[in-house]
């Protein structure tokens, strides 16, 4: 789906607005001898943003729009470096909570809801994303935040929450609570809307038939908005992006030229019509592909498939390129584990060594599994990893994003 004339109108005000504030990205079009863009080609011919480009403009480089007109900043988590600042205009946030209730609206939910909002406030813009999409909305906001999760409960039950919005990791870790209190018929949630991380099919259909709910993709990323550019509807033939205040492509993340409509690749953002820090062809590293054909919903906006991996997960180990998402895969294939695991790489004795843990109930050989997966490991990546089958729950859980991969080869 190549970038239309209409899109194209709305790029080049951007380009106009980036060029007067002569920051990062102003100063690459300079370069280049850029003013503006007339068709798709001169479009892609257009230099990319990368995050470290937003790490070297901090504190307030992105700052496109005049510091009068910046309401509010929100902030990356700069867990790998230092933190991304975006500045906001009025018309930023309110175009955001545009796009957010529209999110809802594709998930069926309605201002008749009361909506649990679990994600973290403050700098972060998950909690306050959702809270704006559901007050647009006209529905009841529920601004617990993050944690505390006895709390959590009981103002799900007082309070007849209906829809859920978290990480899939605290999703679990709240089902997992609710079964063991055993107070599911206590429960009055219909909806789930889960962003922040991806998660697998089988911890999807844990979450779904634990809780009795409909689950909903929502994606997002703070250089861009924040949660809420996209979500799938109920047919859940891929995450519709609102192509109406941004426009995506898929491109090889090693030509860096686009691929055709249906294969995989990096998703690329260009925000059409941001204000305090637009961003022009940036780089997410999320890996995906732009499902062809039109939804059985009847939405003309173009559909995201399930985000598949980030083009940077991957691990280098005795020599070979592993990505998270190929154990994951692997161990799909085992009715016996459940959707948790976690690797762990370590160096010992001059070798790297990798440990996966998987969790299962009592009622499996845990040695004779080990093995098995530990076989299909190895024809898939090329060498056998130690494999530790443990029992259902062993394994962290968390109220924020569930941490997968710890590489001790660096500590």
């Amino acid at each position: 789906m190549r970038i239309s004339d209409s899109q194209i109108r709305l790029v080049n005000g951007r380009i106009e607005a980036l060029l007067a504030a002569d920051n990062f990205y102003g100063k690459k079009l300079k370069e280049a001898g850029i003013t503006s863009v007339s068709t798709p080609e001169e479009f892609e011919a257009l230099p990319f943003s990368e995050k470290s480009d937003l790490r070297d403009a901090y504190p307030l480089g992105l700052m496109t729009a005049p510091e009068d007109q910046i309401v509010r900043i929100h902030s990356s988590s700069g867990t790998t470096g230092l933190p991304v600042i975006i500045p906001y205009t009025k018309k930023d946030v309110e175009d955001w909570a545009i796009m957010f209730a529209r999110c809802f609206e594709y998930a069926g939910i309605t201002n008749k809801d009361r909506i649990q909002i679990t994600p973290g406030y403050g700098l972060w813009t998950a909690g306050i994303g959702f809270q704006a999409g559901c007050e647009r909305l006209g529905a009841m906001a529920i601004p617990m935040g993050p944690g505390n999760t006895e709390k959590q409960l009981q103002m799900m039950q007082d309070m007849e929450s209906t829809v859920l919005c978290s990480t899939s990791s605290y999703a679990l870790l709240l089902s997992e609570e609710i079964e063991k209190r055993g107070i599911k018929n206590k429960i009055k949630l219909k909806k789930g809307v889960i962003g922040s991380e991806r998660w697998s099919e089988k911890m999807r259909t844990r979450i779904a038939e634990s809780l009795g709910i409909e689950l909903y993709d929502i994606y997002g990323l703070t250089e861009i908005y924040g949660p809420g550019i996209g979500i799938n509807c109920k047919y859940n033939t891929g995450m519709h992006c609102w192509d109406d205040y941004l426009y995506i492509e898929i491109i090889d993340p090693k030509t860096l030229k686009p691929v055709p409509d249906g294969e995989m690749g990096e998703i690329v953002i260009t925000t059409l019509v941001k204000e305090g820090a637009p961003l022009i062809r940036y780089r997410t590293h999320d890996l995906s592909r732009i499902i062809p054909g039109e939804c059985p919903c009847g939405s003309k906006h173009p559909r995201l498939d399930t985000i598949m991996g980030r083009t940077d997960d991957m691990m280098k180990i005795k020599g070979v390129n592993v990505f998270p998402s190929q154990i994951e895969e692997i161990l799909q294939a085992f009715p016996e584990v459940s959707s948790e695991y976690q690797i762990r790489i370590s160096h010992l004795d001059g070798k790297d060594t990798m440990r996966i843990y998987v969790e299962t109930n009592g009622s499996v050989n845990f040695l004779e599994l080990a093995d098995r997966i530990a076989v299909k490991v190895k024809s898939a990546i090329g060498f056998t990893p130690l494999v530790k089958v443990v029992e259902n729950g062993l394994l962290p859980r968390s109220e924020k994003k569930t941490k997968r991969v710890i590489d001790e080869r660096y500590d």
